[in-house]
């Protein structure tokens, strides 16, 4: 993964609207630039076949916008994780790039296959004019206790960044237990609020792979190496799944 995305952490947020941003456009050479750099984002999962699709269309995605980004995926084991983890790589590409991002959840496409993958989810964007529009301060933004999400004496820098991941639709599903030379992730069930419970369990298995990505980006910056092991979830209704699982050297 590019080290140099863990600096865009600071600066990314989530563009609800796309309102003055600018009149600035996103070029076609930047289209070009966003689909070459995804193909070569590092996967969660090595065989999972993916594909992005950007258009112009704002039937279900309202936001002001200039194109929106299909993810579209084979439905193998940790797919959803998949999307999110290269997904959240392209996210702060963008950002890098001055192009304002907002995950969108509930988004629906016409087209629900391409080239034999799925839709799985979309992505918002346009083009900012001033990086003074971007965040200013990560640390006043709304997210969970970090003694809520992380529990554990160890990585107490990685967690304290890694927590401030985007949530598709801000549930922020993430626990982490951890030992010395151990991160145990987990997706928790939660409250899901007004989201139907199929949709909420469906978008937090992305938003996990949001958040590894976030998690590797803060091990890699602090110099700590480690070997991930994926787990496939077993029962999407449980009150906790075991995500992940990273051994520290």
């Amino acid at each position: 993964m590019d080290s140099k995305l863990y600096d865009m952490i600071f600066k990314r947020k989530s563009f609800h609207l796309f309102r003055g941003v600018g009149d600035e456009k996103i070029t076609e050479e930047e289209l070009k630039d966003i689909e070459t750099e995804f193909a070569k984002m590092k996967p969660l999962v090595e065989d999972i076949q993916v594909k992005i699709k950007i258009v112009k269309d704002s039937t279900t995605c309202k936001r002001g916008q200039e194109y929106l980004i299909l993810f579209y995926s084979e439905k193998k084991e940790n797919f959803l994780q998949n999307i999110g983890y290269l997904g959240e790589q392209l996210d702060l590409y963008l950002v890098s790039k001055n192009i304002g991002t907002l995950w969108f959840g509930i988004g629906k496409v016409e087209e629900k296959q391409v080239e034999g993958l799925d839709f799985v989810i979309m992505m918002a964007i346009h083009k900012v004019d001033s990086t003074d529009k971007f965040r200013k301060d990560m640390y006043k933004s709304k997210r969970k206790d970090f003694n809520e999400v992380w529990q554990g004496d160890y990585f107490i820098e990685v967690g304290n960044i890694a927590r401030f991941a985007p949530s598709a639709c801000n549930s922020q599903p993430w626990r982490v237990e951890n030992t010395e030379n151990e991160i145990k992730v987990y997706r928790h069930k939660g409250r899901r609020g007004i989201m139907p419970k199929e949709f909420m369990k469906y978008y937090n298995q992305i938003d996990m792979g949001i958040f590894l990505c976030f998690l590797e980006l803060c091990l890699a910056h602090e110099n700590i190496s480690f070997e991930r092991e994926m787990y496939e979830e077993k029962d999407h209704d449980a009150e906790e799944n075991l995500t992940a699982v990273y051994q520290t050297k």
